[in-house]
């Protein structure tokens, strides 16, 4: 286990400040391998859990590192929030993934700052703007972090306050012309919009109601808000389980598809902010259509959209 942990270490470029540190977090890091190969040998789950990159730290230290960039959004009414457009829709195509159509740009990631938040906005301003103009360009979420109203940064932050911005400041900078740093930095708002099309406010999916949901996923890439309890160590499949609903924990990712598994099981497909070796190659599927109103991990409690 410790030729694991060392190779893990060189994997990942990390190294620890002595050697007391070093062992404490090889015995996390052999308690999580532990209990990887104990939930995968059991055969009855839907999911597989792996060694990433979080795999030396325990899931408590994982969610106030990782779930702390949030809040629950909309619980107050905006003057630019706009009603919920897809309410009637009846016919949604069965399974729908908008990588296929051009509309996700590739996975990125937070590194140590809070801002999930920044980063499922972009997500879901980048795919509402490849639909309608046909070309997909790749957004600055540091262009949101730095220069926003709120000023949340890397502490915390609201997908709306996101959505409002880029409407007030009438467009959005590229992330080549205005980069991702992973800290806030000092506004440089003289950057040029790279979007074709006008955000105009944001939408809110009906809390709670998952056939709402499909209806506006079905439409552009949605962000949403989930507990990511389950997510520390998931490697692939179909997340199931008690997953919760902890709202002071939440996390905010971005809805790009969703299906039915070669097992039957219903999905969510999202996108993460947390770099290529994390999940499904940054992706995690989520289960759909589950008894509680709330859906898998909350995911159907807070959604919305930017409106163009």
């Amino acid at each position: 286990m410790s030729i694991k942990h060392e190779e893990w270490m060189a994997e990942h470029g990390f190294s620890y400040e002595n050697e007391e540190v070093k062992q404490t977090r090889y015995q996390i890091f052999k308690d999580n391998v532990q209990h990887i190969e104990r939930h995968n040998q059991e055969g009855k789950h839907t999911y597989k859990l792996g060694i990433n990159k979080f795999a030396d730290l325990t899931n408590e230290e994982f969610l106030a590192k990782y779930a702390r960039g949030s809040v629950p959004s909309f619980k107050a009414p905006s003057s630019n929030q706009s009603s919920f457009e897809y309410k009637d829709m009846k016919d949604v195509p069965p399974s729908l993934d908008w990588r296929d159509h051009n509309a996700v740009t590739p996975i990125k990631s937070q590194g140590q700052c809070g801002c999930c938040w920044a980063f499922a906005a972009v997500a879901a301003i980048e795919g509402i703007e490849a639909i309608r103009s046909g070309k997909l360009t790749q957004l600055s979420e540091q262009h949101i972090i730095d220069c926003n109203e709120e000023r949340k940064g890397c502490y915390r932050g609201r997908t709306d306050h996101a959505y409002e911005f880029v409407r007030k400041n009438r467009g959005l900078a590229s992330d080549i012309d205005y980069p991702y740093t992973a800290t806030q930095g000092v506004c440089a708002n003289n950057k040029p919009s790279s979007l074709s099309s006008k955000i105009t406010g944001f939408s809110c999916v009906p809390s709670s109601n998952e056939t709402a949901l499909l209806a506006a996923v079905s439409n552009q890439p949605v962000s949403v808000n989930i507990d990511p309890k389950l997510l520390h160590l998931y490697q692939s499949g179909v997340l199931t389980g008690d997953c919760g609903i902890n709202l002071d924990l939440h996390h905010i990712v971005t809805i790009v598809g969703y299906g039915v598994s070669e097992n039957g099981v219903d999905f969510w497909l999202v996108k993460n902010s947390w770099g290529l070796g994390w999940g499904e190659d940054g992706y995690v599927r989520v289960q759909r259509n589950i008894d509680a109103k709330e859906g898998m991990c909350g995911i159907a409690m807070f959604a919305c959209y930017p409106n163009v």
